[in-house]
């Protein structure tokens, strides 16, 4: 129960740090304020406002009281009530006065004046109107054959102060707020770089000198992600420099082999061991291509649409079709991206009769579609076929010319783009390669 709760409400948290900071910073800046203002409402403004409007009755009841006393003049009670009280008083005779009025139960001055009203005269026979004039409020009580009329100062009933206090919490909290989106956004900045350069060079694409910046624990973990960047950069590097280097050792013997044959009197044998050779040379020429290529390579924004079009013109053959869209453009090393479509279209024409080559965008990633109408592959051999110098004993790999690099070398220019490739049966039958790659 407590983890499908705890569930929910982290659904119901934004999932970028920012926002989430937004609210740590937020949240509290909100309830103080709510807090301060409930209690001013409560122990300040509507208790003040509740004295003065009951000062303000008893002063009206008090002026009633006097004016049914017969001894005095009413005029003259009137103006001295005018004048020492500030209070506009007129008797309007009237026996159909109508009491029923629109009670504003949302409005504090009007709740208050109500019930203090109610206390003093009763339940009907008084009326008010605190909406008609801006500045004053028009009180009507009940007397003899008619009522009398009172235009009272709005200040005698509520404090004007409000207003001021509610400006003064609000302004400062946007200020704070508005203050806390600079800084918090100083602060992000420096992590969504981070994760940028770490998506780049994840993608396999060249990152310039990383500058770490920000708070000091960001700061570490991007001096810790730039040297594990340089350790793997360098390991690569080594990695293809002993590899080509014993590729280019391995030519050498290769070459005595083959003038080695030459001499050898039993033909069958010498055509053998030939053809042993060739295919040891073959392997070495296409991973030294493939590593001098993908080392000197460097990234470029192209037409990938309009790259695949001019890989499709160079074979003319009229059973490929193509369903490319316009004006596709894809950051990556345009040579590799050539090289492994290349490989997929040479093996599709090797092994089958008709082609379909599809590319598409869906949401972040680019798909990339090649289908044939050939034998296919195994589904347990989906995995395997993109190990280097593998082969398979029936169906596409039975060929003398094929080294197994094809796929492996196309899977590893896909993987350094940061993408993927799925091998499944194609709609013709044969075998269906699919590309994902990032944008």
């Amino acid at each position: 129960m407590f983890y499908g709760l705890s569930k929910y409400f982290k659904s119901l948290l934004p999932k970028r740090l920012f926002y989430r900071a937004l609210l740590i910073v937020a949240i509290p800046v909100i309830l103080i304020q709510l807090t301060i203002t409930i209690v001013f409402f409560d122990s300040l403004w509507i208790k003040t406002n509740k004295g003065m409007t009951r000062a303000l009755v008893g002063e009206i009841q008090t002026f009633i009281e006097v004016y049914k006393n017969d001894i005095y003049e009413k005029n003259e009670i009137t103006n001295i009530f005018s004048l020492y009280q500030d209070l506009n008083i007129e008797f309007v005779e009237d026996k159909n006065f109508n009491f029923f009025f629109n009670e504003r139960w949302f409005s504090p001055i009007d709740r208050t004046l109500r019930r203090e009203l109610k206390s003093k005269f009763g339940s009907e026979i008084f009326w008010f109107n605190t909406t008609n004039y801006k500045e004053l409020v028009d009180l009507r009580i009940k007397y003899k054959n008619g009522y009398f009329k009172f235009i009272i100062p709005k200040d005698r009933l509520t404090s004007t102060s409000a207003r001021l206090f509610g400006l003064w919490i609000t302004v400062p909290a946007f200020i704070v707020v508005i203050i806390s989106l600079i800084f918090l956004k100083n602060q992000t900045r420096p992590i969504t770089a981070l994760a940028k350069a770490a998506a780049k060079f994840g993608r396999g694409e060249n990152v310039d000198e990383f500058k770490p910046s920000g708070a000091a624990e960001i700061r570490q973990a991007g001096y810790e992600f730039d040297r594990m960047r340089k350790r793997i950069v360098r390991h690569l590097n080594q990695r293809s420099e002993m590899l080509s280097g014993i590729s280019h050792d391995l030519r050498t013997p290769l070459t005595r082999m083959k003038l080695q044959t030459a001499f050898i009197k039993d033909k069958s044998l010498a055509n053998k061991l030939t053809e042993d050779i060739n295919e040891m040379e073959k392997m070495l020429n296409e991973y030294l291509q493939f590593t001098s290529s993908s080392f000197i390579e460097k990234d470029e924004l192209f037409d990938l649409g309009e790259l695949i079009i001019e890989i499709i013109k160079k074979y003319n053959n009229n059973n490929i079709t193509k369903e490319i869209p316009s004006r596709v453009y894809l950051n990556g090393r345009k040579n590799l991206i050539k090289r492994c479509l290349n490989n997929l279209i040479e093996n599709s024409i090797k092994y089958g009769n008709k082609l379909n080559i599809e590319l598409s965008k869906k949401k972040t990633n680019l798909v990339i579609k090649v289908e044939d109408d050939g034998p296919g592959i195994p589904e347990n051999e989906y995995e395997n076929v993109f190990k280097p110098f593998y082969k398979i004993d029936k169906g596409r790999a039975d060929s003398k010319s094929s080294v197994g690099l094809g796929l492996s070398i196309a899977s590893d220019i896909i993987r350094s783009h940061g993408g993927n490739i799925k091998l499944s049966k194609s709609s013709l039958n044969g075998l269906e390669v699919k590309i994902f790659l990032p944008v």
